[in-house]
């Protein structure tokens, strides 16, 4: 089960309601991109971040349990995760992947907090 994924976590300092587009997003090694789009929905929560010239311009979808803390003063929100761990995870395509819950489970399976670094399961 990967629902666990799709939250804040309690001690991330998320408000409900916030908006969070244009905040800069930092890795455990660095900052790597901003904001473009996020969703606040129970259950089903993420961001979408534009990682511009760090891989390309391309954009890579957070989920919220990613995120270990938001600093509303600087406008940064602080992941979990190494920028070659989000880089290394499955490849995101708006267009294709915001509404495809196949998509969702593998990626909440890779970030699921009991797997390491690539997405394979801990035996």
């Amino acid at each position: 089960m990967t629902e666990h994924v799709w939250s804040y976590k309690s001690t991330s300092g998320h408000l409900a309601g916030a908006d969070l587009t244009g905040y800069k997003v930092e890795a455990i090694d660095g900052d790597f991109g901003k904001v473009d789009k996020h969703s606040d929905e129970v259950g089903d929560a993420y961001l979408v971040v534009a990682t511009g010239v760090w891989i390309f311009g391309k954009e890579v979808l957070l989920p919220a349990s990613t995120v270990t803390q938001i600093d509303p003063g600087t406008r940064k929100i602080f992941v979990g995760q190494t920028k070659e761990q989000i880089k290394n995870a499955p490849e995101f395509h708006r267009d294709k992947h915001l509404g495809d819950a196949g998509y969702r489970e593998e990626l909440g399976t890779y970030y699921r907090p009991d797997t390491p670094s690539g997405g394979q399961p801990i035996v």
